[in-house]
């Protein structure tokens, strides 16, 4: 043991003395072991995002939304003429019980009516949407309530005037006192806060691309008080075909407004998720869910659906293969750094002969000479890994400062970047070894 400890020290002796060459032949090393790392922080921050984005639209769902102009909805001229001559209900209560009902995969389902409104309290008046929904809507979007309690089912069946109310309606309308029990107006109705959501980062471009709305910045209230306090859209009076904006529904005054109440949309509700069981039945259900809600419809396409999992789960597969083909690029740094310090490593063997004459001669065996050529590539290689090591993570950092592309580092990067490094440089420094071990001691000891 003591004999290779020695060998060692010789090797390091000998890469130390030639220091500026050991920098040159670790160089390929060190920005290779920095591009791997990179290239798997780079794909591992895109996975994590992917994963965020569909606890944001849910997990296993099924996104079915009214089609307002029909035009656009890929009809032929034959079939709109058709379509319009036959009436369509719209999306109703009635398609969300009845999906319940007859689908066994769907494990719950969330109705909801969104309208643009203004809030009112204590002389301040901001914009926000009010969403009429039921308390599985938060299961299906993994929202939490910090504080208060949830609709319970009276609560539901009545249309009693509350709401759950985002921490930023909190922040904006409460900003020094509990809004719990107490009254904020919203639109025309004056809503009792019974909770308030956990609050959830999300960014503006996110919610764009995924089309969905800002929990934060919302107003939750039974989807029945929405109905029957707001406005029931697939009901019809004489105020409402003369375009009038004050209604009557249900025995209570109602004020139209916003877009989402307009006259282009007869449509009871804005959306139905629905969450199945599993996502393995992601892609059948859709289809009995089409076939069924057409047939609900009178077979008028005035409804869309979407599964955003499945969308972004092609999106992370396109990211898998751009990553893999970046790994793979940055790889062949490695292949390359190998190569170069094979070739250091052999031309130094080759200056070399004369001191390996000259150990050999003294008692070295050729496996000593072997250990010692080996050891040297290893430490160049080591050496150089653990440099691109820092490199890789310093480039990571700088990477999501600067282009807001989101990187995360794992362990596991910087174990698989280190031990090929290692195995780098016992690979391609054996050969050189075994040059030097074969040399024959006379000839050594003459070489100039």
């Amino acid at each position: 043991m003591e004999r290779y400890i020695q060998i060692l020290s010789i090797a390091i002796e000998a890469v130390f003395a030639n220091k500026f060459r050991s920098i040159l032949t670790a160089l390929g090393i060190i920005f290779g072991v920095a591009a791997v790392i990179t290239m798997m922080a780079i794909g591992n921050g895109a996975q994590q995002e992917i994963l965020e984005q569909i606890k944001l639209v849910g997990v296993n769902n099924i996104s079915i939304t009214p089609i307002l102009d029909l035009t656009k909805n890929g009809e032929d001229e034959d079939q709109n003429n058709t379509s319009k001559n036959k009436f369509s209900p719209g999306l109703t209560l009635e398609d969300a019980l009845s999906i319940v009902e007859i689908i066994p995969s769907v494990v719950r389902i969330s109705p909801e009516v969104t309208y643009e409104t203004h809030i009112i309290k204590d002389g301040i008046r901001r914009s926000a949407k009010l969403n009429g929904v039921t308390p599985d809507f938060f299961k299906v979007f993994n929202l939490n309530v910090q504080d208060g309690y949830m609709f319970n089912e009276t609560q539901m069946r009545n249309g009693d005037p509350i709401c759950i109310i985002g921490p930023s309606i909190k922040a904006k309308f409460f900003p020094q006192e509990n809004p719990l029990g107490k009254y904020i107006k919203c639109g025309d109705i004056w809503l009792k806060v019974i909770g308030i959501l956990e609050n959830r980062n999300v960014s503006s471009e996110t919610t764009a691309n995924l089309g969905i709305s800002d929990y934060n910045n919302n107003i939750y209230t039974p989807i029945q008080t929405v109905l029957l306090r707001y406005k029931d859209r697939s009901l019809v009076n004489s105020a409402a075909l003369s375009g009038s904006r004050f209604v009557i529904f249900g025995g209570f005054a109602s004020y139209s407004y916003g877009s989402s109440g307009g006259d282009d949309n007869a449509n009871q509700l804005d959306k139905i998720v629905v969450q199945i069981d599993d996502s393995e039945n992601l892609a059948v259900t859709t289809k009995i869910l089409q076939k069924m809600i057409h047939r609900r419809h009178n077979d008028v396409n005035d409804f869309e659906i979407k599964v955003p999992e499945l969308l972004l789960k092609q999106e992370q597969r396109t990211k898998d293969i751009f990553n893999i083909v970046l790994g793979a690029i940055a790889s062949i740094s490695l292949i390359v750094g190998g190569i170069g310090i094979m070739n250091i490593m052999l031309a130094s063997v080759m200056e070399r002969i004369r001191e390996i004459g000259v150990r050999m001669a003294t008692g070295a065996t050729r496996r000593d000479i072997e250990f010692q050529f080996i050891s040297e590539a290893t430490i160049i290689s080591i050496t150089g890994g653990i440099i691109g090591i820092v490199l890789g993570v310093v480039l990571s950092k700088l990477v999501m400062q600067l282009t807001d592309i989101k990187t995360l580092i794992s362990p596991l990067s910087i174990f698989i970047s280190f031990g090929v490094s290692a195995s780098v440089g016992i690979l391609f420094g054996y050969m050189p070894a075994k040059k030097a071990a074969n040399q024959d001691p006379v000839t050594s000891l003459r070489h100039d």
